[in-house]
């Protein structure tokens, strides 16, 4: 007689698919929140602020977890590499980029770091990758050259400006960099502390200039919303979204998890309609459909 033996089930990853939406909905949010935060602060303001403030949750968070720091001065100049692209280079660019282009320009030039992060994880690790690979990367190249090249009517009426794109398109570059950087470091002593270690050391960098910055600056006269929108930039897409990420990653796998941040593009530019009654003209359509899908492509090369 043979007993049938009950499978046992795998568990679920219901939990981990959620946590994931929640930070790819905050991230998806964050082109928004930035523009909201620069039409009552200055760009160069909101874009430190946005890292001291999250530097004051994250630091205490990293002591009192005992996250290991860098241990040689190789380590601590990946640290310092994670830091100033990721925390400094990227913030700064993009607060003065999306005050000078639309929100959901600037959305689209952000969806397209995954792209730079790969060119740029090849370069350091001295490879060459595949030609499937190298095709979804021209993909998604066009459609950034399709969406700064070309210019409609009601791009320019929402305020996109070439010269808006090409700041966002350098906080894309420095967010990539950053993120190759702190890859290599992760694998040392954590991802949490590379990220909490990260914003605590750009967030020192920029104090002083966040103090000269504001150097007679009515902090009272700045609009709720902008304040608003910084608080939201630095608790939720700086450090909520961060830990919820890893969380999900840590149960569910990059390969599983990893497509949701599809839906990001599309979350951004939804609210970029909806709060800034901004066209989603056929370029923009055209452009958002080459660069996910180009992403798409490389995932699978």
């Amino acid at each position: 007689m043979t007993v049938k033996q009950e499978a046992i089930p795998a568990p679920s990853l219901l939990p981990a698919y959620a946590v994931a939406a929640v930070a790819v909905l905050i991230w998806g949010a964050t082109p928004a929140a930035t523009k909201v935060a620069v039409t009552g602060l200055d760009p160069m303001v909101a874009g430190i602020l946005r890292t001291v403030l999250a530097a004051v949750v994250v630091v205490p968070a990293a002591m009192a977890l005992r996250l290991p720091l860098p241990g040689s001065r190789t380590e601590w100049t990946l640290l310092a590499y994670s830091a100033l692209g990721g925390f400094v280079g990227f913030t700064l660019l993009f607060s003065i980029g999306v005050n000078l282009t639309s929100a959901a320009h600037a959305a689209l030039i952000n969806a397209s770091i995954p792209i730079f992060t790969g060119l740029f994880g090849a370069i350091a690790e001295k490879r060459v990758p595949g030609r499937l690979w190298m095709g979804g990367v021209a993909i998604s190249f066009a459609g950034v050259s399709v969406l700064i090249g070309f210019r409609a009517e009601a791009d320019t009426g929402a305020g996109a400006t070439v010269l808006g794109d090409l700041f966002c398109m350098g906080a894309t570059l420095c967010a990539a960099f950053g993120y190759v950087s702190g890859s290599r470091l992760a694998g040392r002593i954590g991802t949490f502390s590379v990220t909490f270690w990260g914003v605590g050391l750009a967030g020192l960098v920029q104090l002083p200039i966040l103090v000269m910055l504001s150097h007679g600056l009515d902090w009272q006269a700045v609009p709720h919303a902008a304040w608003s929108g910084v608080l939201y930039l630095a608790v939720g897409s700086t450090v909520i979204a961060y830990i919820a990420w890893y969380w999900a990653l840590a149960r569910g796998g990059a390969v599983r998890l990893g497509p949701t941040q599809f839906a990001m593009p599309v979350i951004s530019l939804t609210l970029a309609a909806w709060m800034f009654s901004e066209t989603l003209t056929p370029v923009i359509l055209g452009a958002a459909l080459a660069i996910v899908g180009g992403i798409a492509i490389t995932r699978r090369g």
